[in-house]
């Protein structure tokens, strides 16, 4: 089974609120592999948006995102790019 690390700082002005959450959550639901968000000392799935919005991260905040499974190098890439992207730009 492979297993994927990275860390980024969330951009978008007000962290991860409902859209960005959302739109986190429908990426990682694409991969098969089990995501694992970590913000300061607090973990969610990363395909719970109820979790995710749960960690209460912030503008600035480091994410940390684990995935483990047969996808999880092509899952971790994604979700930095979408973090990275500010989701498209939403804030």
């Amino acid at each position: 089974m492979e297993e994927a690390k990275a860390e980024t700082k969330l951009l978008n002005k007000y962290g991860f609120h409902v859209r960005p959450s959302t739109q986190f959550m429908q990426k990682a639901r694409d991969f098969k592999s089990d995501i694992t968000v970590e913000v300061e000392d607090m973990t969610a799935d990363g395909k719970s948006i109820m979790q995710l919005m749960a960690l209460g991260a912030m503008q600035d905040s480091v994410v940390r995102i684990t995935d483990k499974g047969d996808d999880a190098e092509e899952a971790v890439a994604t979700l930095v790019a979408l973090i990275q992207s500010r989701f498209g730009g939403i804030d």
